[in-house]
Formats: structure tokens, sequence, C-alpha cells
């Protein structure tokens, strides 16, 4: 870990010693889009919040000054949070000591009225910048700003949170009230600064790296004055220094460099930012979370999870169909063969569907080669969405693929042709879209399966919201899925790979 050397008063005397005496520092370990993963991956044995824990203890007992920090989505992703509604996350971050947190969009998965309840399970603080709550379950849990103190220093914390319309379900945040992300972090940090006298300013957020829909931590940095960090979340970018793979240190509007951080998801890394409090300079690292600490576990943590853990065990072994290869999360196979089954389901629920759309967002990991298991297909479509019938116009639609195109294409089913381009100022363009050979016709309706979070404009598409409604599913998408595997009588499940969206 980086040492810097601070001179003293004695300067001389200790030099002349032979002594030299270390700075004061502050180190932030921080986590983003943990997403319930209380055990580590199945996949690759990353992550485990009880490794994490050895992480933070270590650090703890080695340091004078450490603050532990999360900037959000803490929950949903796995059968923990599916089951028991996000207490055991709560109280496995209590064990680990948790000192801020802020809100990402999943923390709203159950609605407002739930969250308020399940948060006050938590120790922490949390804070709220650019969201006015007053109106809401949640307007006793939440500060505007926090300020610590650290060896005579102020640093100044802030929460900035993403646009909820288009993102979080529609109902689930009713009463808050949303302030633009840019205009709030310059002005908290003014205050913080200029009024209050920190000496740093962090920013804790929940926006992005840098998103299709703006703002993101790097536009953040460009557009602001007085943060000097910021703890990022919500596109789940690893920012590593030693890869070099983002931009980690950005410009903002005076010139001066802005440390932006940001360590995946699924708890699979912690961030350590270490601060001179001397003259303000940072530096920042990535640990990996994985086996190298399993001889150190703390058994009182294997205690705390011990009895949820057993509703969870009991999903991943109820065998629900077959695959002929690995479907990873990420791949075309996957989201064809999802959105393809929102095709078959959705027929069977009204005539004439078209075609369906799938957003790849949605599908929150893969499936192995050979047995799938019934908690494996909730935990993949961990969400409380359902298949829903709707007729829109081509034009629409057309302007919903706009959408999909900015972020790299999404679910559509089989017989769905879209072509799209870049455009040299970074705009995604269709360039053609056909079903079944022929071109979507602007002034046509169509029928369309999707999701109902979808078809309320969610994903930041709000042309899909231009629509009539003709059916629903009665039940959630991913007991849609379990349906269609039983009538396949163990089929093996082995979708085409063949891109639909395709960026030419």
């Amino acid at each position: 870990m980086k040492r810097i050397i601070r001179i003293l008063s004695l300067a001389g005397i200790l030099c002349a010693a032979g002594l030299q005496v270390s700075a004061e520092k502050l180190v932030i370990l921080h986590t983003n889009d943990t997403h319930s993963q209380i055990d580590p991956d199945d996949k690759d044995n990353r992550g485990g919040i009880a490794r994490r824990k050895v992480i933070v203890d270590s650090v703890r007992g080695a340091e004078k000054n450490m603050l532990l920090v999360d900037a959000g989505d803490a929950v949903q992703g796995t059968l923990y949070f599916n089951l028991y509604g996000g207490v055991v996350e709560q109280k496995a971050m209590n064990a680990l000591g948790y000192d801020l947190r802020i809100l990402g969009n999943h923390e709203f998965d159950n609605g407002i009225d739930a969250l308020a309840k399940v948060l006050d399970e938590s120790d922490a603080e949390f804070l709220a910048t650019n969201y006015k709550l007053d109106n809401t379950p949640l307007a006793e849990e939440f500060e505007k700003y926090s300020i610590r103190e650290f060896d005579g220093k102020r640093i100044g914390f802030i929460a900035i949170n993403l646009k909820p319309e288009g993102m979080i379900a529609d109902g689930n945040y009713n009463g808050l009230v949303y302030t633009d992300a840019v205009e709030a972090a310059n002005a908290s940090a003014w205050w913080l600064k200029n009024v209050e006298h920190c000496d740093l300013v962090v920013a804790i957020t929940h926006i992005g790296y840098d998103p299709a829909v703006p703002p993101g931590d790097k536009s953040l940095a460009e557009s602001t004055r007085n943060i000097d960090i910021i703890i990022g979340g919500h596109s789940h970018d690893l920012i590593d220094p030693d890869k070099d793979n983002l931009q980690w240190r950005v410009k903002n509007l005076d010139g001066k460099e802005v440390l932006v951080t940001q360590v995946g998801k699924q708890g699979k890394n912690v961030g350590e930012i270490s601060i001179d409090l001397d003259n303000g300079t940072a530096d920042y690292r990535v640990i990996p979370v994985t086996a190298r600490y399993d001889d150190r576990l703390d058994p009182a943590m294997a205690e705390l999870i011990a009895p949820y853990r057993a509703g969870v065990d009991s999903l991943m072994q109820v065998p629900a169909g077959r695959t002929a290869k690995e479907l990873g999360q990420l791949s075309p196979e996957l989201l064809n063969w999802a959105t393809d089954i929102v095709l078959e389901r959705g027929r069977r629920i009204a005539p004439d569907v078209d075609f369906a759309i799938l957003n790849k967002g949605g599908l929150r990991r893969g499936l192995p080669k050979g047995m799938i298991t019934e908690g494996q297909i909730i935990t993949m479509l961990p969400f409380d969405n359902h298949i829903q019938i709707i007729d829109i116009k081509g034009a629409d639609l057309l302007d919903a693929f706009r959408q999909m195109a900015a972020i790299g294409g999404n679910g559509v089913s089989d017989g769905v042709e879209i072509d799209y381009t870049t455009t040299t100022e970074g705009k995604p363009e269709i360039i053609s879209a056909r079903l079944n050979g022929k071109d979507i016709e602007p002034d046509s309706t169509y029928r369309v399966a999707t999701i109902d979070y979808l078809a309320n404009g969610g994903d930041y598409m709000p042309t899909l919201a231009n629509h009539t409604t003709v059916a629903s599913s009665s039940d959630v998408l991913y007991n849609d899925v379990l349906a269609y595997l039983r009538g396949q009588k163990n089929k093996k499940q082995n979708p085409s790979g063949k891109l639909r969206f395709v960026n030419k």
C-alpha cells in the first residue's frame, strides 16, 4: 500500500536520527451492485460476504481511519432476496460494519413501503442528495450529506442517484422527487467546500460510469467542481488502475483530477481508496474476493446466514430441465432462448402475437450445461415481471429499437432482424428492422409480447408505453419459463446463437 512521508516541525532532528513518520490517512473500502450475492458465485467461485468480511476486518484492524461504503443495489439477484425480501443482506452488511450507504434502483424492487421496512434492519447511515424523500416512508431514514472528521480534516459525502422514471417500475417509488444529478452534485459540493469547510468531497453515486442515457460518473466529473472522488455503481463496470481499462482520473471543470472508481458486481471485488489527509491526494486499488480468504472466515457469519441458506439450497436442487450447452449470461444463445419463450408463452395468452421483446439486463445469470434447476431459473429472472401483450405502432417500435441499439441491442424473438449503426456523434441509427423478411412499417400496428416493465417504458424506452394492452400473464415470468420447461419433457435446450440485433 502506498505510504507518504510527512515533514513535521522537528523534521531536521528526525531525519538526523534516521526516522520517518507516515502521513495521516483515511482508507475507504467500497462495494457496489453486490446484488444479494451472499455466497460465492457458483460459476467462478468469486465473491461471498464471509470472504468480504475477512478483507474488511483485516483493513479495519490495520488502519486508524477507515470507512466502509456501499454505492447501491445491495439487493436483488439471488434467492436470498426472492425468499427473504432483503433482510439477509441488511443483517450481513451490519456484521461487516458498513458506515455509509446509498440507494440503487433495485432497492425499490418490492416497493418503497417494503424498502422502508427492511432498512429498519440496517445500522448504516443512508444518504440521498438528489432524491427528495419528504413525502415518502423513507423521510426519516436519509440525510442529504454527511461530514466525517479524521485527524482534523473534514470529509463531506453526498449521494447522487439516477432518474427513477423509466428505470424503476411505476408505483415502486411513489412520493420520491428527483433533482437533476449534475445540478444537485454541483450545489451540494459547493456547499460542503465553501460553507461547511470540508477539505475533500466524495460523491457516492448510482448512475453508471458512461451510460447511454447520461449523466454518468465520467460526465459528472467533467461537469462539476469541488468533487474530489466519485465512488460509483449501477453499470457494473470494473475500473481497475492495474488494467487501465477505463479512465479513472477525470478532469473537472477547473481542470483538476477527480478519482472515479467502481468495482464491478456481485461482490467479487472490494475497492480500496487511500487518502493522504495532509495533501488530499488519493490512490486506489481493486482487491479481488477469492478463496484465498477461506482459511480466515468468521464462524459468526456462517451462523448468521445458516438459517436462510436452507431455503435457498432447497430450490437450487429441484430439477427444471436440461441444456445441451452452457448458456452464458451475456450470450446471444441465452437472450434468444429467453425471448423466444416470451413469444411462445405470449401466444398462449393472446392470438396473433407477431414477435417478442425482452431486455438483456433482465437476465441476471447464465445456465450451466446439463441439468438446470428451479433456483437457477428464478435467479436468472428474479424480478416480479409479467408477460404483457400489447398492440403498438411501428413508429414507436422503431424509436424503442434505437434506444436498444444505444446499449448494443436487446432481445428480439426469432424472425426479427435489426441492423443498426452508430453515427460519428455516437448516436444509434436503425438501418433496417424486419419481421419475417418484411420491413416494420411506421404506420402499421404490431402485436408484441414483452414484460410489463418494458411495456410501461422501462429501461428508458418511453415509446413502448404508447400502446394498447391486450392481455397479461397472471404469473411472474420465471414461473412462465418453468412451465415452458415442464412442457418440454426434459428435452435438451439448444438455442441458436445467431445475432438478431446486428451492429453494422
